[in-house]
């Protein structure tokens, strides 16, 4: 008997202990299995995630940011021992004791599910799992990858210190929102870095890692409440926290930037503007999207953020100006259902969830509440009601005509319904008296024509202001850089310098008589834009009053390739048709193009290459690319004798011949003491061009000073006409005038440096003839010849291009402005009164008229 027990409890022993062999052999071999085929985890050791690029003023201040994934690294050194341990408590409470699996922690989620019969899944993973399956496996829910991660986080466990892996799983976690990582949630929940968290905010972060889609601090309250106070109540067991500091915590209210309890560290920046999508649209070309949106770049900017400002402001100004002289009300177009303007709560929420520009300083999205016989009601976005409301009287609407649904005008609105309806939602600012007290609330609307300006450093190509329209967040599509549109007269400098370095001389006669020119499409015969003809003329008068057909017959007389290479040579264009037109601004360019070619003018002839960016750095700190490539000699000394400044040496290619250079400038100077951007009042030299094209569709003026080249274009997306009154000095030089105001109180300026190898000599500017020294009166201008040049006065040196001139035209005469043209009396967009000449005849390609 005793044997037979001995023998069945010996079977049972050896069926137990072959079991248990076979077991672990079959476990071993599905380790090893698994095993063979597993990614590296060396690669952790280089571990470089995807962090925020941001974007820094020259004074060091964030004004924009980008990221597909928003996340700032932190290393392990720096990041709290508070934040460590909620973690740790929230997800892995045996983190610093196990190999990397938790086999205690496994059983438990075992008996759990068996207990629930599956209703209760809990994950059993450490964080040192989460990090294998974060970075180096998929989140599949199987049994394969549980045993590949166990695996792998076994092998990590030896290879790296518990800090690294701690640090890469708090940098790599996703916490909602968009963000990834605990410094950049920290930021987002609290707009707080990691060291001024509370225990009670840091237990919600350290919640959200099990859940970050469902615990949402508005939405999902209550719920994340809950799992912030079990975070809390894991860290008192542990012993992280004392008990009041545990008392104190779950009886906080849950504040975050959701709810409103803190300002989101996105509204401390700048709204985003052209300027930084540009840079964002350069910089991914040049370094890749990846690289852009992942790489945790520093950007170091071009922008003065002051004169961005200016810049908007002025351009703003010109382009509102010009909408509500056409007297046309559209609105927003977007409307609140009556449902929703019941109460304050309701129109507000409504309200907050459009999308209409806010990006405009003073203008404030509202909703018409209610219309009576003369005023309408409105409440105003970020505007608290008072106990009289807010209004739109009819004063303030007398100036426009609503559009109607079949596109007609109609009649002059006399009281405010006239315009608006309830429920409409419109744009509105304040009206302040000249004290600064408010007034009344007056009706905007973004102006259906558009623009660009642009202003930029003529020696560095630093471009310190960019605006691509009237407002970014309206459109974001950038004028300056993307819009192409025929520059019109302000192209004729080129067709100048070109000739200015064949042989010409500010003092050329050219013949200003009528031509006729057969081509493919018919006879095409261009005018100026008086509609006149004014004989034998200087050069100099030829650019100062834009003439046309002196400029066809220069291009005719040097060659179209000729002009066409000095183009392509700037810049103006990757490959311009040697077509005469062309040599009018018929070739469609950009604004951005076409001021830094400017830019060349105003520093005597060197090229330039415009950047919005100084320098850019990696995550590492180092620079991978820097604009300035100039050498400075002394930088590195130490100490410099007293008086002597540091000497920078440029390598620039030079473009032009500088004398060239000054030449075509003098002579753009009178255009704004002469000629058609006459209106310019500023302290300093300034020298510059206007432009508008057949029809009016586009209007143009580029201008510099003697550091700061800047440039306006105004036109419809959609090219039309803006009218018979809209000229480039009209329209563009106000905004100019406007943004240089307070750039030359900032940058200066001062005369236009002449260089060596000339000598000046007097002429008259209506002949060409050779005046004494000692003459005086308004006929007279200094021109700079070049020493060792022999220059032919009168007559004797006249161009006519191979066209004839006609008997009947006087042998010479004054332009437009210097005597009587037949022009028309207009009231300007300022209200001002002036007299514009009269345009050529155009609607087909015949009439020309680029001027």
């Amino acid at each position: 008997m005793l044997r037979f027990v001995g023998n069945v409890l010996g079977g049972i022993f050896t069926a137990l202990t072959l079991g248990m062999v076979f077991a672990a052999l079959t476990v071993g071999g599905i380790f090893y299995m698994y095993s063979r085929d597993l990614p590296s985890h060396e690669s952790l050791a280089q571990y470089t995630p995807a962090t925020i690029s941001r974007i820094y003023s020259g004074e060091g201040e964030i004004i924009d940011e980008f990221a597909r994934e928003r996340r700032l690294f932190a290393p392990a050194e720096d990041i709290p021992d508070l934040v460590k341990q909620a973690f740790i408590s929230a997800e892995d409470k045996n983190f610093y004791t196990h190999h990397g699996y938790d086999t205690r922690g496994m059983v438990a989620a075992l008996v759990e599910a068996v207990r629930t019969r599956g209703e209760r899944v809990r994950g059993a993973s450490t964080i040192t799992q989460q990090v294998m399956k974060n970075f180096l496996l998929s989140s599949d829910r199987t049994a394969e990858r549980k045993i590949k991660e166990i695996i792998l986080a076994a092998r990590v466990e030896t290879a790296m210190s518990k800090e690294k892996i701690l640090e890469l799983y708090l940098n790599e976690i996703f916490l909602g929102q968009n963000s990834y990582g605990v410094a950049a949630a920290a930021q987002t929940y609290f707009n707080k870095t990691l060291s001024q968290l509370s225990a009670a905010e840091v237990a919600y972060l350290a919640a959200l890692a099990q859940r970050p889609g469902n615990l949402h601090p508005v939405r999902q309250k209550d719920d994340a409440i809950a799992r912030r106070n079990y975070v809390l109540g894991e860290m008192l067991d542990n012993g992280f926290i004392d008990q009041p500091t545990y008392d104190t915590s779950i009886a906080a209210p849950l504040e975050t930037v959701q709810n409103g309890d803190f300002e989101a560290f996105r509204e401390s920046l700048p709204p985003r503007g052209y300027f930084t999508d540009e840079i964002r649209r350069q910089l991914s070309g040049t370094f890749g999207e990846e690289e852009f949106f992942s790489g945790g770049l520093t950007i170091r900017a071009t922008v003065d953020p002051a004169l961005q400002e200016d810049a908007a402001a002025a351009l703003r100004k010109g382009l509102e100006q010009y909408d509500r002289n056409q007297g046309l009300w559209r609105g927003t177009g977007k409307t609140i259902p009556a449902e929703q303007l019941g109460s304050e709560t309701d129109w507000r929420a409504a309200l907050a969830a459009l999308e209409v520009p806010r990006d405009i300083p003073s203008w404030f999205p509202a909703v018409v509440l209610s219309v009576g016989e003369q005023d309408a009601r409105i409440g105003i976005e970020g505007v608290a009601e008072d106990e009289d409301g807010h209004f739109i009287p009819a004063e303030d609407v007398t100036w426009a005509r609503k559009l109607q649904a079949d596109g007609k005008r109609g009649p002059k609105a006399k009281v405010a319904g006239d315009l608006v309806a309830v429920g409409e939602v419109v744009l509105v600012r304040a009206v302040t008296n000249e004290d600064g007290t408010f007034r009344r609330w007056s009706l905007r609307q973004i102006p259906e024509v558009q623009g660009a300006f642009m202003a930029m450093d003529v020696n560095t190509g630093r471009v310190l202001a960019m605006q691509g329209g009237f407002s970014y967040q309206d459109s974001v599509f950038n004028r300056t850089t993307q819009a192409t549109r025929q520059p019109g007269s302000s192209f004729k400098p080129f067709v100048y310098a070109a000739a200015l370095d064949s042989g010409f001389t500010p003092a050329t006669i050219v013949v200003d008589a009528p031509i006729e020119i057969e081509t493919p499409q018919g006879l095409w015969t261009p005018k100026n834009a008086s509609n006149k003809y004014y004989g034998p003329t200087p050069l100099r008068t030829g650019i100062e009053q834009s003439r046309n057909l002196m400029t066809i017959r220069i291009a005719q007389e040097i060659g179209m390739q000729t002009v066409a290479g000095y183009a392509e040579r700037f810049g103006v264009y990757d490959r311009m048709g040697p077509f005469l037109a062309n040599s009018l601004g018929a070739q469609e360019t950009t604004l951005f193009k076409m001021v830094a070619a400017y830019a060349m003018f105003a520093n005597g002839g060197e090229r330039v290459e415009p950047t919005l960016v100084d320098r850019v750095q990696d995550r590492y700190g180092r620079t991978i690319y820097r604009h300035d490539q100039r050498t400075c000699e002394d930088c590195a000394h130490p100490i410099l004798p007293e008086g002597q400044g540091v000497r920078i040496t440029s390598n620039r290619e030079r473009v032009m011949n500088a004398i060239t250079a000054y030449q075509l400038t003098s002579m753009m100077e009178g255009v704004v003491q002469r000629g058609s951007a006459s209106r310019l009042d500023l302290p300093v030299p300034i020298a510059g061009k206007t432009g508008t094209t057949n029809d009016a569709k586009d209007v143009w003026f580029i201008g510099y000073s003697s550091n700061i080249v800047a440039g306006c274009y105004i036109g419809y997306d959609q090219p039309r006409t803006l009218g018979e009154s809209a000229f480039g000095g009209t329209l563009c030089v106000p905004v100019f005038q406007d943004f240089m105001e307070d750039a030359v109180k900032k940058y200066g300026g001062g005369k236009f440096q002449v260089p060596p190898g000339g000598h000046f000599i007097n002429i008259d500017r209506f002949t060409g003839a050779q005046l004494p020294p000692d003459a005086s009166g308004s006929n007279v201008v200094a021109e700079y010849f070049r020493d060792g040049e022999e220059p032919i006065f009168g007559l004797g040196a006249m161009v006519d291009g191979g066209f004839a001139m006609g008997s009947n035209l006087p042998l010479f005469a004054y332009g437009e402005g210097e005597g009587s043209d037949g022009g028309t009396t207009v009231t300007n967009s300022e209200g001002e009164t002036v007299v514009v000449p009269k345009k050529a005849d155009f609607g087909t390609v015949s009439s020309g008229g680029l001027y």
